[in-house]
């Protein structure tokens, strides 16, 4: 009966561990026409909710430089985070392939108990024999032909690759900033072009209707005015709603929410170049000298070349030793004898050679492709070689293109504040009609656009060259920090 209850204590257990198990695993949608949930899923987002965000604040009364917002973003933007701990994760990686060059000493401790019986002539006689012993194991390989040597330079390898992969997190946060701090200025002096071109609008609009209320112009005239004022009034919404956009932008490359206001200095603070002092060609040796990126690729290259060293000390043995010492102490017991107790001090050593005869032709796969992963690494730094010195001339191109861009829009601008000027002056005494008068204010509101454009324009391809050749972690605004 007891042996019974626990067998059928035994098979409920089973059950309830298996209806449990279906209950909280995770299934497939049950239908394919509508979306899956389950548990698991409310569990995820109450976790998702749970998961800390660091503390992010601004002043809302401080008007940030462009150099305040980049220290601010490498301090804050998660993915400068997220780049420092995978460099912390590497180099603690680094440390486990260095450990294989010491020994391994652990503390064993081993109790056992037997009972059994002996026959002794016709009788069998029941003893019993406990054995107690801690001791100290050495394990340490004394030869392996290169192998933790390949693995540490791999390691190490690694973990400049990921280093250099840090930087480049910082090259990219430092532009994104700068990019989203450049259109913020742009979006926001286009929202006060387009309220200027509605004041413009309205303006005209009025005086077509003080000349259509004084009989010297007619009702298209006044419509036609009232267009260019809707026509107006709309360009401003939607300059308003681009300003709005990169704003979010902006704080969303500081590392805070899209919702948090972030107020920067006027565009008006700032100087813009005119021409740019060195050549494409000095551009370009530069960028290949210092790009973290192709840095990091170069750095992949010696991984893998370390591997393949790795690879090819697998044809050679390798030898190890091993020993282990400790007390020992044993106690029996006999029927009809005296226990007797015994303590001794033992230990073994030994050594191991260990080769590989044959292994299906693992090792001679896993040499080929680590050569192939070699070379392939070499190919790719060629490639992005080539990129980078497109990119740079593209950026240089760029450059000399938004300058003149911006000589040409001053002087368009110029000139057609001169245009609607006289435009409008010319109507206002009945020389001139609205038609020519609407032309030369949109005329204007364009001027005013290209010519802001053409700013920011500017300075925004020089950010773009300083990220294409580096130069972005050189610059004296900021300090690093992760």
């Amino acid at each position: 009966m007891h042996g019974k209850a626990v067998y059928k204590w035994l098979g409920s257990c089973l059950v309830t561990v298996a209806v449990c198990g279906c209950a909280m695993g995770q299934t497939a949608p049950a239908t394919p026409d509508r979306p899956w949930t389950s548990s698991e899923a409310q569990q995820l987002r109450t976790f998702s909710s749970s998961v800390p965000q660091p503390p992010f604040t601004l002043d809302p009364n401080k008007a940030y430089s462009l150099p305040e917002l980049v220290d601010l973003a490498e301090q804050h933007n998660p993915a400068t985070s997220l780049a420092w701990e995978r460099a912390k994760s590497q180099a603690a990686a680094l440390g486990i392939a260095r450990s294989e060059w010491y020994p391994v000493l652990s503390a064993v401790a081993a109790a056992q108990v037997q009972r059994f019986a002996l026959l002794f002539n016709t009788n069998f006689i029941r003893q019993t024999v406990s054995n107690v012993q801690p001791a100290l194991m050495l394990n340490y390989t004394i030869l392996d032909f290169g192998r933790r040597s390949a693995r540490v330079d791999e390691a190490s390898a690694a973990l400049l690759a990921t280093d250099f992969g840090f930087n480049d997190t910082h090259r990219r946060v430092i532009f994104q900033v700068e990019e989203a701090y450049y259109r913020v200025l742009s979006t926001a002096a286009q929202q006060q072009a387009a309220e200027a071109s509605l004041l413009n609008a309205q303006t005209v609009q009025q005086s077509a209707e003080d000349r259509l209320n004084n009989g010297l112009a007619t009702l298209p005239d006044v419509l036609e005015a009232r267009s260019a004022t809707a026509q107006a009034q709309f360009d401003l919404q939607s300059a308003i709603g681009a300003a709005e956009i990169a704003r979010g932008d902006l704080a969303t490359a500081l590392g805070t929410s899209a919702t948090i206001p972030v107020k920067i200095e006027p565009i008006t603070s700032l100087a813009t170049p005119s021409s740019v002092e060195e050549t494409v060609e000095q551009l370009i040796d530069r960028a290949l000298q210092q790009r973290p990126d192709l840095m990091q690729q170069v750095a992949d290259l010696r991984a893998r070349q370390a591997a393949e060293r790795e690879a090819k000390s697998a044809y050679y043995p390798t030898l190890s030793v091993n020993a282990l010492t400790g007390p020992q102490a044993l106690y029996g017991f006999q029927e009809q004898f005296p226990a007797t107790l015994t303590s001794l001090l033992t230990g073994s050593a030994a050594a191991t050679l260990n080769w590989t005869i044959f292994d299906g032709g693992a090792r001679r796969s896993a040499l080929a492709r680590a050569q192939a992963d070699s070379r392939a690494a070499t190919s790719q730094i060629n490639v992005t070689r080539n990129q980078i010195a497109d990119e740079v001339w593209r950026a240089y191109s760029n450059v000399k293109t938004a300058f003149r861009q911006r000589e040409a829009a001053t002087a368009l601008l110029k000139a057609a504040e001169q245009s609607y000027d006289a435009a409008l002056e010319a109507y206002k005494y009945g020389v001139r009609n609205l038609l020519d008068v609407t032309a030369a204010q949109r005329a204007l509101a364009q001027a005013r656009s290209s010519d802001i454009s053409a700013q920011t324009q500017v300075l925004t391809s020089l950010a773009e060259l300083a990220f294409r050749t580096g130069d972005l972690l050189n610059t004296p605004m900021k300090q690093v920090k992760p």
